[in-house]
């Protein structure tokens, strides 16, 4: 028997077309894995749970479609298991195709009735009569010759159970899929007939050129293929040889090519079309007159044979002349071609009478990375994950090129101006994406978001989170374009077992000896606002890297995206003396940097805090004092008359004393300050520099770092006491839990216990980054003045700390991807993504003492 070849292009979508009982299902289960077929008698089953039952055939398609459809948006090959006979249905299939930019494939099965009447007749689950088949067959018949004008590229007609027998399934790759090649690649822009500069290009980027007989040898650096992102002609000096050198290039398998505009004009042109000589086709036309027929038909044969864009690297690199966007990626049609080609416009024409084009990448949110040229830019700037590298060297401007996935931009200088561009390169004085930055897309920022995360894999927030933290972040945050990271949320250790100590520094030592470290570091808990400050070395700093429009120096703000300082100008002065901090420690010359973030604590608690204290906890205590005082006269007046008072008078006094302890434990918390005096900053963390996040680094390398920069103006800046402590050495323990019971016992709030690198991992995952143990008169402000009553231990012994801790690890998780994101320059909503996530999670109802 001879073999029947189908080539099936690896996405599109197939529809089974013919009778009941001609056999398509059994020839979707042969061919087809389960999950590529979508079969109406399974979504009849679905929706009715009965595959015959015809009163549910609505419902089915509806559900067959929708199926479809998601298939085909992922990019995976759906066949359709269905009769498929009628037109009505077909073009729903064929436009459903057309919509997600797929191939529409027929697979007729033509079978002669008599063999279909026989298989019917011989099935038990369908018991229509004889008309309905002949039905079927008649309106197959009728549809045979019309399919290709209904939108089906591919059609197949079997005439025979053994031509369906004989069918083998050879799936196309498609044009577009070059996902196997990595590169590295040399992405280079509108080239425009500029030979001399591509020539310079290629030669800089280590590309060596020799002149043949009937061309040029080329050998490439290393493993690296250079790709052309199209408009090789018209109006430069020598589009002739632009065109040799690159299609020598592509044959000797050096390089890529993709179709510009202009070349595709050309492509008309040399076909005999008629087409418009203007913008520069008119140039090359007179230079391709030097060259023999037999050039213009290798040209031809070249530029007609390639294909819309190309995608690269498992589908991380896409490269288009005008760009695509996402649900175009690996496509075909004339959308698809037409979009990479041109771009999209409005239909209208600006005053320079081009056509106003629509800025697709400003809404871009794909994981590929989009490389294309065909609208001239001064600069080449990131946007969004997509580049223009369209550098304009035609209009005297430079030649440009990518290399990926390095990222890095390699350029030539024009040798003069060979056009003057219809409308001015005019330079703005921010990036592309500090300007797209300016306005927040919501969808960004609303709905249920899964977040990539390198610590925590996927990390959900639900829509409620989402709008708790919109809420809160739309209403009181800073500039959002200084928000970079937020800070997590700490969890408290374990509950002690201790009689009098609710928190203890046992719980959190043993914590991390279960997760398998043998050493920690514990760091002086200080009692001020967690801040994270932003300090830039000059305004320019912060107008070029953040994309700030009003002269700043930085940012000091909470751990909630608020601003620190309500009065602007003091927070300039602020900056500004810790920015000379930093020259006279010459922390900007060693970290090669020009913005520092820094995790810290400014001390005291800001004046939010202070009103929190003086107005909320301070009257408890005081208010609390003189009754119980006056409560407890009383009483002694009254035993003093022989009035039998019990355990009441002690228990009063009692309350008394304790009411007192309250009272000094948060008036270690309060001083006064005057503008900047009395304001102590504690950084505990080196968030980021540019070009770099230090989670990298153990936490000692922090604390001494810091601590250089503390000498510096130790007025302003206070270096983090610290121990290190062998958990396996009890001496070592012992030593630590002394140091937290000196510095609890004259005041200070606890420590912090935090393994000795930044980010570790232990058995079970992700390690805690940071366990609180906070003191026991601390605690007093927390849980109040009586929480060390037997009874109220008791009941506070029964916190749940589960929760907390789990936030405390996404949120970590979260914010360590925020810092990574920034610094690799990423659009601003991937960092946002990630400081939301932070916030959306601190609207969780959990205990807030905890």
């Amino acid at each position: 028997m001879i073999s029947m070849k189908l080539a099936i292009p690896e996405l599109s979508l197939i529809a089974l077309i013919g009778p009941s009982s001609a056999g398509k299902s059994t020839f979707a289960r042969t061919h087809f894995l389960p999950t590529e077929v979508v079969s109406s008698d399974a979504c009849r089953g679905l929706v009715s749970d009965d595959e015959n039952s015809l009163e549910a055939t609505s419902d089915a398609f509806e559900v067959l479609h929708y199926i479809a459809a998601k298939r085909l948006k992922r990019g995976r090959l759906t066949v359709v298991d269905a009769t498929n006979v009628q037109r009505e249905g077909r073009q729903q299939l064929s436009a459903l195709a057309k919509q997600h930019h797929v191939q529409a494939v027929a697979v007729v099965f033509n079978l002669p009735f008599s063999e279909i009447k026989r298989r019917h007749e011989a099935r038990e689950d369908r018991d229509f009569p004889e008309h309905v088949l002949v039905r079927q067959q008649k309106l197959l018949r009728q549809s045979i010759k019309h399919l290709k004008r209904e939108g089906f590229r591919r059609v197949y007609v079997l005439n025979s159970p053994e031509e369906v027998d004989a069918v083998t399934i050879h799936r196309e790759v498609l044009r577009t899929n070059f996902h196997q090649d990595h590169g590295p690649f040399d992405i280079i822009g509108d080239v425009h007939g500029c030979f001399d500069e591509l020539h310079a290009l290629l030669t800089k980027l280590g590309y060596a050129i020799e002149t043949a007989e009937t061309g040029y040898r080329v050998a490439a650096p290393g493993y690296r293929k250079a790709v052309f992102v199209g408009d090789l002609v018209d109006r430069g000096p020598n589009s002739p040889q632009v065109l040799r050198l690159v299609m020598d290039m592509v044959n000797q398998g050096l390089a890529h090519c993709i179709p510009g505009n202009h070349d595709a004009k050309l492509v008309r042109k040399l076909l005999g079309k008629n087409v418009k000589m203007q913008h520069g086709i008119q140039e090359t036309w007179d230079q391709m007159a030097a060259y023999p027929p037999e050039f213009h038909a290798e040209v031809l044969q070249f530029l007609d044979g390639l294909v819309s864009h190309r995608v690269f690297a498992k589908g991380n690199l896409v490269v288009a002349h005008a760009g695509l966007r996402e649900d175009m990626h690996g496509r075909s049609g004339g959308a698809v071609r037409s979009f990479a080609l041109y771009g999209e416009t409005t239909g209208e024409t600006d005053e320079y009478g081009l056509p106003v084009r629509l800025n697709w990448a400003a809404d871009y949110r794909g994981k590929a990375t989009v490389v294309y040229g065909h609208t001239p830019v001064p600069e080449a700037q990131w946007l969004n994950n997509t580049i223009d590298i369209d550098t304009g060297c035609v209009f005297g401007g430079k030649l440009t090129a990518l290399r990926y996935p390095e990222r890095d931009l390699v350029s030539v200088p024009a040798a003069r101006t060979y056009c003057e561009p219809a409308k001015p390169l005019k330079e703005s004085g921010r990036t592309a994406q500090q300007l797209d930055d300016d306005l927040l897309n919501l969808q960004d920022f609303t709905g249920t978001k899964r977040i990539e995360t390198r610590l925590r894999a996927t990390i959900k927030v639900s829509e409620a989170q989402n709008q708790a933290a919109l809420e809160i972040m739309s209403r009181y945050a800073v500039d959002p374009k200084w928000l970079l990271y937020l800070p997590p949320t700490m969890s408290p250790s374990e509950t002690s077992t201790l009689p009098d100590y609710l928190e203890h520094p046992q719980e959190a030592f043993a914590y991390y000896r279960s997760q398998g470290l043998s050493k920690v570091v514990c760091e002086e808990k200080h009692m001020g606002s967690r801040v994270v400050v932003v300090v830039t070395k000059s305004v320019e700093v912060a107008q070029k890297r953040f994309g700030m429009l009003e002269p700043s120096y930085g940012v000091v703000y909470t751990r909630t995206g608020r601003r620190f300082f309500q009065d602007e100008a003091l927070e300039s002065k602020f900056l500004l003396l810790l920015q000379k901090a930093l020259h006279q420690a010459r922390a900007w010359e060693e970290f090669d940097t020009d913005w520092f973030a820094l995790d810290a604590e400014l001390m005291p608690w800001s004046a939010k805090a202070q009103a929190l204290i003086n107005e909320q906890y301070a009257p408890v205590g005081t208010a609390g004092t003189h009754s119980l005082a006056s409560a407890a006269d009383v009483m002694a007046q009254a035993a003093a008359r022989g009035l039998p008072m019990g355990d009441l008078e002690a228990t009063t006094r009692q309350r008394q004393q304790l009411l007192k302890q309250y009272q000094e434990a948060y008036r270690a918390y309060v001083h006064p300050t005057q503008g900047l005096e009395g304001l102590q900053l504690a950084p505990f963390h080196l968030l980021a520099s540019e070009g770099r996040s230090y989670t990298d680094q153990p936490h000692l390398w922090h604390l001494a770092t810091i601590a250089k920069w503390c000498e510096a103006d130790p007025v302003l800046l206070k270096a983090t006491a610290h121990r290190v402590v062998t958990l396996d050495e009890p001496d070592s323990v012992a030593e630590a839990v002394a140091w937290w019971e000196s510095l609890t016992q004259s005041g200070g709030e606890g420590m912090v216990v935090k393994p000795e690198t930044f980010i570790t991992k232990g058995p079970k995952g992700l390690v805690q980054p940071a366990i609180k143990c906070r003191g026991r008169e601390y605690l007093r402000i927390i849980y109040g003045p009586e929480y060390t009553l037997p009874e109220a231990m008791e009941a506070l012994r029964n916190r749940s700390l589960g929760r907390k801790r789990h936030l405390a690890l996404q949120e970590f998780a979260l914010g360590v991807e925020a810092l990574d994101r920034f610094v690799a320059k990423e659009p601003l909503h991937r960092t946002h993504e990630c400081v939301f996530g932070v916030l959306a999670m601190e609207s969780e109802p959990v205990d807030p003492r905890l």
